[in-house]
């Protein structure tokens, strides 16, 4: 089983959009068992997995969310007929995953930003404990983690959890310019928690056309990097406006009549699991 968080301090890349195509065509072309874990607050991922209506009723019928593995407080209800009674958190090992569709998931949980968890008290590792207790016992081949735009302990808790990551990014100079200060934040993380986590590389993400100024001069740039240099996927992801509008009703690729998005896709994620070394 392996586990690879989609990562990028700036927002609009793209970046929950490529995790969600990759965890699909992993499981519709390889045929693979994935799970997909939204682990940011604004869970976006989420919305585009389920509606409205699907997910009120999940959450008024108690099913798990992200919240249950790193809510670990027990809470006191009142009640004026039967007084006060306390709750206790559900064991990891316990919470469950809900299909959609091809793959399997945790959902998002807006309620994370009322959570307070700092760095230091253990609940950055829930996520780690949550894939070893619950998911790896079901033979799960690929767990997809999107993360939030923010280098914030949610962040941390995904890439403690993980294998590899990927960098989503627009070439666009505004997109570009965080790439470094994201990768010494991560290099952080690993000296701090010890990880073993290896970068996949950067994928080039709502690229107009390939013959573009903006495009071409982004791929020269992090070729002529040291740091980056062999870290840039050949492959990339075309900007589609029809996949942007219809995201919350049709957020899968490979599902769209657009051959040259489809054809893309693909050809990503088989350079992830070359890679990875899973052909």
């Amino acid at each position: 089983m392996k586990t690879i968080s989609f990562v990028n301090m700036k927002g609009g890349v793209g970046k929950t959009t490529v995790a969600l195509n990759v965890a699909d065509c992993l499981a519709r072309t390889h045929g693979k068992k994935v799970a997909v874990l939204d682990v940011d607050p604004q869970f976006n991922a989420t919305q585009c997995l389920f509606t409205p209506d699907a997910y009120v009723k999940m959450l008024k019928a108690g099913e798990e969310t992200i919240l249950d593995v790193f809510d670990t407080d027990v809470k006191t209800l009142a009640s004026v007929v039967s007084g006060a009674a306390t709750v206790e958190p559900k064991e990891i090992s316990e919470i469950q995953l809900r299909k959609s569709g091809l793959l399997w998931t945790l959902p998002g949980n807006i309620e994370l930003y009322r959570l307070e968890m700092v760095a230091g008290e253990g609940r950055e590792f829930s996520l780690k404990r949550f894939i070893e207790q619950a998911i790896a016992p079901k033979d799960f081949d690929y767990i997809i983690i999107d993360t939030p735009p923010t280098p914030s302990i949610w962040m941390s808790s995904a890439l403690i959890a993980s294998d590899y990551y990927v960098i989503p990014v627009r070439p666009d100079p505004l997109s570009m310019i965080g790439i470094d200060l994201l990768r010494s934040i991560i290099e952080r993380r690993r000296k701090t928690y010890g990880l073993k986590l290896n970068c996949l590389g950067v994928v080039f993400t709502m690229v107009e056309r390939p013959d573009s100024v903006n495009y071409s001069t982004a791929r020269q740039n992090l070729k002529e990097n040291a740091l980056w240099k062999d870290k840039v996927f050949a492959s990339y992801i075309p900007k589609r406006t029809d996949l942007a509008r219809q995201q919350l009703e049709q957020p899968f690729m490979l599902k769209m009549d657009d051959f040259d998005l489809r054809t893309n896709l693909k050809n990503f994620v088989s350079e992830i699991l070359e890679k990875i070394d899973d052909k």
